[in-house]
């Protein structure tokens, strides 16, 4: 009997021994998720990051676009790299947006330059002090009795002239930028209007709101006022030790531009102070993603104009839908006679693909990636118009 009882006194502690180590375990693992939910991924991510200081020119960041358009590194002629240091993707990512807006200055200079396009500022009457975008038309955009060509290009970081920044940079400027579609218009007797849905903001750095409503401390005694202040700073230079100092993104607000201030909204501005002022007999359109949404919103708004003026609209996987926007039936009538939308597929170039909505046409772009596809449509969007 006593060398039962032994058993089950060891039997007893064994027990309690495995229950108290699995509270204790558990306790570990919830003290390291309470840990782990405080540190700000983020900010580990920033430590021993290099400033977030770029170059301003493409002289600066060593590379120049060669005779072919390609973008080529001035010294050792390679194409760009991304992953410029190792590990630091955000870096690495802040330093391509910079030279992104670089390129963007550069595609303007070439609209104007090159394709002899002026720039025309929105809002018409905007005054001095206030938020402005622009566009960019060839010198008889209004005035060509004959056609006129209308690109709009898809959302995103691109501005007029772009379709895509990746391509500019990793491809072509043919293969990125409006320019082949611009020139070739020309070349065949059409006045341009190229938009700038994307431009819908002025972007000014944020007061801190410590700096707006700082508390007033002047009635505070010179001593305590001091003793707080060394007490908020030496938490700073902790979090910042602890850290290793990440950089913080500067606060920034965004002031709409006037009657501007969604692609939506621009379209139909440029609509009605120059393009339904146009003298062309015929205009066609040339819409990439968002911009087909931003045409079939402007047909609904202005159905009348827009079915009287333009006679034939070329889209690029166009994201926009007539259920949704509440287009009625006249002008489905109207899409499914006059538009055509080019779409990614992996079937040879102009091969009816089921259309989804019915709307308009839609055929095989000859290409499974969105933001390849004006390449392989060029030819035939021309041949559209």
């Amino acid at each position: 009997m006593l060398v039962r009882a032994d058993i089950f006194i060891f039997y007893i502690v064994w027990i309690t021994m495995a229950q108290l180590l699995a509270q204790e375990e558990k306790e570990k693992t919830t003290a390291l998720k309470d840990l782990l939910s405080r540190i700000d991924l983020d900010e580990l991510m920033k430590k021993d990051e290099p400033p977030l200081i770029f170059p301003k020119t493409l002289e600066e960041f060593e590379y120049t676009f060669n005779e072919h358009g390609q973008l080529r590194h001035t010294t050792t002629g390679d194409p760009f790299v991304f992953n410029y240091k190792e590990d630091l993707h955000r870096w690495n990512q802040k330093r391509y947006e910079a030279l992104g807006e670089i390129i963007t200055q550069y595609v303007y200079e070439c609209l104007e330059k090159d394709c002899k396009l002026r720039k025309e500022m929105l809002p018409v009457d905007a005054t001095e002090d206030e938020p402005k975008s622009f566009i960019y038309l060839s010198e008889d955009a209004l005035t060509n009795a004959d056609k006129l060509l209308v690109l709009i290009q898809g959302s995103g970081v691109v501005r007029v002239g772009q379709w895509a920044r990746r391509l500019i940079i990793n491809e072509d400027l043919n293969s990125g930028t409006q320019i082949p579609f611009i020139n070739r218009a020309m070349k065949e007797g059409y006045g341009v209007i190229v938009l700038n849905p994307n431009e819908n903001f002025l972007e000014v750095e944020k007061v801190p709101e410590a700096e707006q409503s700082a508390p007033d401390t002047s009635d505070e005694p010179a001593e305590k006022r001091e003793r707080k202040e060394e007490r908020e700073g030496k938490k700073k230079k902790d979090f910042y030790e602890k850290y290793r100092n990440p950089q913080k993104e500067r606060e920034t607000e965004r002031i709409p531009i006037r009657e501007n201030s969604s692609p939506e909204e621009h379209t139909l501005y440029v609509w009605d102070h120059f393009i339904s002022k146009s003298l062309a007999e015929n205009i066609f359109v040339v819409a990439h993603s968002y911009g087909g949404l931003s045409f079939v919103e402007l047909l609904i708004q202005r159905e009348d104009e827009v079915k009287s003026h333009v006679s034939a609209v070329a889209m690029t996987d166009s994201v926009h839908n007539v259920w949704h926007q509440e287009a009625n039936r006249s002008i489905q009538e109207w899409l499914k006679e006059r538009c055509c939308n080019w779409v990614s597929s992996s079937e040879p170039l102009d091969t009816p693909v089921d259309p989804m909505l019915p709307d308009c046409l839609r055929l095989s772009a000859g290409h499974p990636l969105h933001f390849l596809k004006r390449t392989h449509v060029l030819k035939e969007t021309t041949r559209l118009i």
